[in-house]
């Protein structure tokens, strides 16, 4: 591992890191190219694009590359119980998973989830 490589990771928080900070949208696929997250790169890139305030950090597992926080990419296979093929999952500030799909996530459905929880309800009085 070349030390930019490293140092790049070492700057990445892990999942714990993120706890009661951040709410996380783990997105896993095998390979760069598969269909489905092409499909929740594009709707998450409109969704981004407008400014959200969700406080939402988007982790990528793509095969053995992890894009998003410092942790392993068999650490979170393992942890999460990720299949081979897409998941995507959705992280409370407070380490809970929220919702899984073997497909994308539509914006509307994140939106709804994100503010129905307690703490996005609590940030927004």
């Amino acid at each position: 591992m070349s030390i930019l490589l490293a140092a790049a990771l070492a700057a990445s928080p892990t999942l714990a890191q993120m706890k009661w900070e951040r709410r996380v949208l783990i997105v896993a696929a095998p390979s760069a190219q598969d269909p489905a997250l092409a499909e929740q790169r594009r709707i998450l890139a409109s969704w981004t694009a407008k400014g959200d305030e969700r406080d939402l950090t988007i982790v990528e597992i793509v095969g053995d590359q992890v894009r998003g926080a410092g942790d392993t990419a068999p650490a979170l296979r393992r942890k999460f119980r990720l299949p081979a093929g897409f998941t995507a999952i959705l992280i409370g500030k407070d380490g809970g998973e929220k919702l899984r799909s073997a497909e994308p996530f539509p914006t509307t459905l994140l939106e709804q989830t994100i503010d129905a929880m307690p703490m996005r309800r609590a940030g927004r009085r």
